[in-house]
């Protein structure tokens, strides 16, 4: 026998990870492939960014287009089931993302958001890294 519709969707968000997932650790082995070391998911920080440079004062985060709302093809899908749900889950998830960025910069750090869409064009998100440090 299956599961109902709704009792498979909600196993499947379950299952999804909130750290290393696939595009973040896309982006630390190019990183780390750069030669930058990092920190990973600081708590003590606004955010619990993905990616700290502690001495750099550099800051990334990788956000999933759907769960942080971006305005690609990707992130702008509506689920259909429990839409009103998804609709504020990732309206509020987009509020916390501009509350930390605000104040990571406010504490003099700098701060990158790599978007999983971006990870299709290695070279130009490679260049985009390479300005980020070199800034």
């Amino acid at each position: 026998m299956g599961q109902k519709p709704s009792e498979a969707r909600s196993n499947i968000m379950r299952a999804v990870k909130g750290r290393d997932t696939t595009p973040e650790m896309i982006v630390r082995r190019m990183v780390h492939a750069m030669g930058k070391r990092y920190r990973l998911h600081r708590d003590d920080l606004p955010g619990k960014p993905d990616l700290t440079f502690p001495r750099l004062r550099k800051i990334i985060f990788v956000h999933g287009c759907f769960w942080h709302g971006h305005d690609c093809k990707r992130g702008a899908r509506q689920p259909k089931d429990n839409a009103e749900y998804w609709i504020q889950k990732i309206s509020r998830n987009k509020e916390r993302d501009a509350r930390s960025q605000y104040a990571l910069t406010s504490m003099g750090w700098d701060v990158l958001v790599i978007w999983e869409c971006q990870l299709k064009d290695r070279e130009a998100l490679r260049d985009r890294l390479k300005a980020f440090f070199a800034s």
